[in-house]
């Protein structure tokens, strides 16, 4: 097999997030953005000496798991929700696959076995969210055309393109008034012909648009990315908008000033053209104030039935809560340790991102909890610091895991039980390794589905000391 050679083969399986497997004259090939059982045509576009990698040309024959035509218009070109044409229930199957084998494998090879050689844990299989569409509550549009020179487009980069924008007039993962404010947005602009900023030339105006909208209170904050190049008074936009008949309502209009080269949605300069600057979300009976840019779970009812399964995993751990102090590492906004704060001491959060911890601090406030303590820093740097020693350990950390010395640090705590909440199970799986053999061992693991259509998935795993 060359580079550059078109081959056809059937996907046999698709390992996390979203690698096909294809056989082909004897080599394996990983091909993204397929669905297992589909026959495909692709192109061999890397090739290693251990590895082979082809890009999806043509689906020749649909999946027997293919069950139902696609709900939305632009499938599968953008490329966001890449299995809506099985079903939820084949889609739930094929994650807690995927997590269970990374999990399986890393245990054998940690040495966590049966009699069999097989890893012996309880795998208690995988969570569906409560909502399989219209369940993002954030998402990040973008201003563009979908092919070079055409109209004004407003949505989805186009799968695999950095430039092409396909408009989400009918995107189903978020509620619709998502739809109906885009939808607003781009008219208005396409009317009065305004430009939007090209990522080579560095010239235009319109940028992005940043729509939050809570699941609990139906509170929405619309955000306005544009770069400072023009001036124009968008007030009857935001007439416009408020005027719309949606389900929630608009809490906040802002217009936000982004003159970063990069494409990312920050703020260089934020004005608040209508009402506040946040809104309100709700969870588990407690109260979230939420910033155009601060961290917060995208599905607020998965969040739920995730938050609610970790506590459910700690459980007993704090019989005692008149003694038990938990450290919340990569704490975010604050979200598990408030969730925490009624059945133990205390609660120590450690978050690097500062605004977070603002957020968290002014969350605890808002919902009278005393006992939470949040520290803005590097939870490598910060736990050298802190007085308290913990007596169970919450680790919920980014998409790469954790620092291998941040780890170590972690770990020398002894505590009796930790709780792993993972959005990256190859990054668990990895750090299980050196859990196993510092002295912990995989008591119990839950997946739980916060991304229905999509190739993520969360998983939450309970640690204990050996004996």
């Amino acid at each position: 097999m060359k580079k550059g050679e078109i081959y056809e083969g059937v996907v046999e399986r698709i390992d996390f997030p979203n690698k096909g497997r294809v056989h082909v004259e004897g080599e394996t090939v990983t091909v993204k953005n397929a669905i297992p059982g589909q026959k495909i045509r692709f192109q061999i576009n890397k090739k290693r000496k251990n590895r082979m990698e082809g890009r999806l040309l043509e689906v020749t024959e649909k999946s027997p798991m293919e069950k139902r035509d696609p709900v939305c218009s632009i499938f599968p070109s953008c490329g966001g929700c890449m299995y809506q044409t099985m079903s939820y229930e084949d889609q739930l199957a094929m994650k807690a696959g995927q997590v269970k084998k990374l999990l399986d494998d890393a245990l054998v090879e940690a040495g966590q076995v049966n009699e069999a050689g097989e890893a012996d844990y309880p795998f208690l299989g995988i969570k569906g969210s409560p909502k399989e569409f219209a369940y993002r509550n954030k998402m990040e549009f973008s201003f563009g055309d979908e092919y070079k020179d055409g109209p004004l487009s407003l949505g989805l980069h186009k799968k695999g393109s950095t430039y092409d924008v396909l408009t989400a007039c009918d995107c189903k993962i978020v509620h619709e008034d998502f739809t109906k404010i885009l939808t607003c947005v781009l008219a208005y602009f396409k009317e009065r012909n305004a430009s939007y900023y090209h990522k080579i030339s560095h010239e235009g105006y319109l940028r992005h648009l940043l729509v939050r909208r809570a699941e609990n209170t139906g509170e929405i904050l619309v955000n306005l990315v544009t770069t400072s190049q023009e001036e124009w008074d968008l007030m009857p936009l935001v007439q416009e908008v408020l005027g719309l008949p949606l389900e929630g309502k608009v809490v906040g209009f802002l217009h936000i000033i982004n003159d970063s080269l990069a494409d990312v949605v920050k703020s260089d300069e934020t004005k608040v053209l209508y009402g506040q600057d946040y809104f309100y979300e709700e969870l588990l009976g407690l109260k979230f104030k939420i910033t155009p840019f601060s961290f917060f779970q995208t599905n607020s009812l998965g969040a739920e039935v995730l938050y609610q399964t970790a506590r459910e995993f700690i459980g007993d751990a704090l019989d005692d809560e008149a003694s038990q102090t938990v450290f919340d590492l990569y704490s975010g906004t604050g979200t598990i340790a408030q969730i925490l704060s009624p059945v133990a001491k205390k609660v120590i959060g450690v978050e690097i991102v500062e605004e977070a911890v603002v957020a968290a601090r002014e969350n605890a406030a808002l919902n009278g909890l005393t006992n939470c303590e949040f520290i803005a820093g590097d939870v490598l740097k910060v736990i050298d610091t802190i007085g308290e020693k913990p007596d169970y350990i919450v680790l919920d950390p980014p998409r790469d895991g954790i620092h291998p010395k941040a780890l170590e640090k972690i770990i020398r705590y002894n505590v009796p039980q930790m709780v792993y909440i993972s959005c990256k199970p190859t990054s668990l799986a990895r750090d299980l390794e050196v859990l196993q053999a510092r002295g912990y061992q995989v008591k119990k693991v839950q997946c739980v589905d916060m991304f229905p259509a999509t190739g993520n998935i969360e998983t939450v795993c309970l640690l204990s000391r050996k004996p």
